[in-house]
């Protein structure tokens, strides 16, 4: 197992930076930011004051660290753990609103889990979160054909603090090189995304991504949520939310835990259904505009 630094000190300094002025985007500007470059940055979603809630909710909550280092640590399936301010950010009105203006469809929430990158930490393998078969890390689950996963940093990313990396545009790809199993140490095309605490980053699953080292001297907290449109099941079924933990669920958060394995296709589509439609703005540059 390939155990390096994914970026030494020297490597942060000369790292891309966007100059996106992320706060200025509208929704529309968001969605073509997600869709033609594969990742875009809502600053400040959450409040201060939520972030240090959240942070001190998770705070007691044991972690396992990854197979490569014991500086990634992480934990899955928190909405079932006693943190109900956290399980709030899985409903949150602005991200729902916006999730409702990219799909297009009913929402289904697929994953909520928090992750520590400590000091020390050697930066994750640039991967995609998009497996069309499976696999053994992300289970049949990653085989959904659209999802995105929100990224809500409980501390603020400096470039020495794990920030966000992607290689923008790599879900276009149709090279080899683009095979959503491939991993990589890093890539010449990454770029550093950096922001204040309470700010989410929203990726396209299928984007090559990672995070940095944490070269600083405090804890990296995220909690990362994923979604897809209700049509995007995975291509095979897979063990379903237990029905008593949904059940105990918060009214407003019960609906985005409908069953993993809803798949709203039509499999006997014929080639000219009646009642063809005329147009379809979810498919339009417009939906950019």
């Amino acid at each position: 197992m390939d155990t390096r630094f994914t970026n030494d000190r020297n490597m942060l300094a000369l790292a891309h930076r966007p100059d996106t002025a992320w706060a200025d985007l509208t929704t529309p500007q968001r969605i073509a930011h997600l869709e033609l470059e594969g990742y875009v940055l809502i600053p400040d979603l959450l409040t201060l004051e939520q972030t240090e809630t959240i942070r001190s909710e998770l705070a007691p909550l044991s972690t396992t660290g990854t197979d490569y280092s014991e500086h990634q640590r992480g934990r899955s399936n928190v909405q079932w753990d006693d943190v109900p301010n956290t399980v709030d950010v899985i409903a949150l009105p602005a991200m729902l609103d916006f999730l409702e203006a990219l799909f297009g469809d009913a929402i289904l929430c697929t994953s909520c889990a928090m992750s520590v990158s400590k000091p020390g930490h050697p930066g994750i393998a640039v991967h995609t979160d998009a497996q069309p078969y499976g696999s053994k890390i992300f289970g049949v689950q990653a085989s959904s054909p659209a999802l995105v996963r929100c990224l809500y940093y409980l501390d603020d990313l400096t470039p020495q603090r794990s920030p966000l990396k992607v290689i923008p545009r790599s879900h276009l790809s149709l090279h080899r090189d683009a095979n959503p199993y491939n991993r990589y140490l890093r890539h010449p095309d990454e770029v550093m995304v950096t922001c204040r605490a309470g700010s989410c980053a929203i990726i396209n699953q299928k984007i090559f991504h990672a995070n940095y080292p944490n070269h600083s001297d405090s804890d990296r907290r995220m909690l990362a949520i994923a979604y897809r449109p209700a049509w995007a099941g995975p291509v095979a079924e897979v063990e379903d939310w237990p029905a008593e933990k949904v059940a105990a669920l918060p009214d407003h958060v019960r609906p985005l835990f409908r069953s993993l394995n809803t798949r709203n296709i039509n499999f006997d589509l014929p080639n000219r259904p009646d009642d063809l439609a005329e147009d379809a703005p979810g498919i339009s540059p417009r939906r950019w505009m």
